[in-house]
């Protein structure tokens, strides 16, 4: 057996062994050799061969300990958890999984903004108790519908958004870059947005600026028939200021697939909201997490080998 390019690390990804991201890799390049680390200690003996890794984590220590490593594909799409600087001062090339979850998030949104538009969640209750009974619904065509934050997950959420017929806003950091919403504005924008919005799709990473972005001023800014779905960062919304704006009816409701804290506390009064759905920061599951995430890095490999720098989705 020859040694070694790839090493897949040892860490399971949204329950997804490192098994199937190798099947997943070998698929798209069968003359490569790929090494799956069962234990710590091969993993170590792994780091201090191979000029590719990739998994979910390296600390300083173990990048430090990995002089010939040249790669790290982050299975996530975020990078915060990953110090860069070590990376950097190693001379290793970070790249992330950006662009895996925008299909399934994008379904999500999709459906908590139909379950709440039909009103299933008043038919679900009904339906429990065996009750035949008509109930108002809404239409979602005609609605004007605000993404804040327009990556590679708002831009799936918007191109799904487009057979409904419904206005777009979308909020982003650079709104002169543009994008693929009707509008696009900067955050120091974002009150015109508000006051617009039926529908408040978040979709920005969390950082100093949108940290508490949406707090007591924006759901007063909100219509208060506005419905609110967060896939981003449970720190992105001031959970006070939402409980309060719930239990006062200033919006209709929200779906929640992140909050803060997180996980959610069982005597935490967001769970007892009728208008509050919430799931377990699901929204990213897929069976098709460790295809999507191969077939970026098999394009990356195939750069490494003919000797180019850079990298798609390289964050260093």
């Amino acid at each position: 057996m020859s040694d070694p390019e790839i090493a897949i690390l040892r860490q399971k990804i949204h329950g997804l062994s490192a098994d199937d991201y190798a099947t997943a890799l070998r698929s798209r390049l069968p003359e490569t050799e790929i090494a799956v680390a069962q234990t710590p200690s091969e993993e170590r003996e792994l780091l201090e061969q191979v000029p590719i890794a990739t998994g979910f984590e390296l600390s300083p220590d173990e990048v430090e300990a990995a002089p010939n490593l040249d790669l790290f594909a982050c299975v996530y799409a975020g990078v915060g958890h990953l110090d860069l600087d070590a990376f950097e001062a190693n001379g290793t090339a970070v790249t992330n999984a950006s662009g895996v979850h925008g299909p399934n998030i994008a379904e999500y949104v999709i459906g908590s903004i139909l379950s709440h538009v039909r009103g299933f969640r008043q038919a679900w209750r009904q339906q429990d108790r065996n009750e035949w009974r008509s109930y108002p619904a809404r239409e979602f065509q005609g609605s004007t519908v605000t993404v804040v934050g327009l990556g590679s997950i708002g831009q799936a959420i918007v191109d799904r958004l487009d057979p409904f017929g419904v206005d777009t806003i979308g909020v982003r950091y650079t709104p002169e870059k543009g994008g693929p919403t009707d509008e696009v504005l900067g955050f120091d924008e974002i009150q015109d947005a508000l006051a617009r919005t039926d529908y408040l799709v978040l979709a920005c990473p969390l950082t100093d600026e949108t940290r508490g972005l949406i707090d007591s001023e924006a759901f007063l800014t909100l219509p208060s028939d506005a419905f609110m779905v967060n896939i981003a960062r449970g720190g992105v919304v001031d959970t006070d200021a939402l409980v309060a704006a719930m239990q006062a009816n200033r919006i209709s409701g929200a779906a929640l697939d992140v909050t803060d804290p997180e996980p959610l506390p069982n005597d935490h009064p967001l769970w007892d909201i009728d208008t509050v759905s919430i799931t377990p920061h699901n929204a990213g599951h897929t069976p098709n997490y460790y295809e999507r995430t191969a077939e970026i890095l098999a394009t990356n490999v195939e750069r490494y080998r003919q000797g180019e720098t850079e990298y798609e989705n390289q964050v260093v």
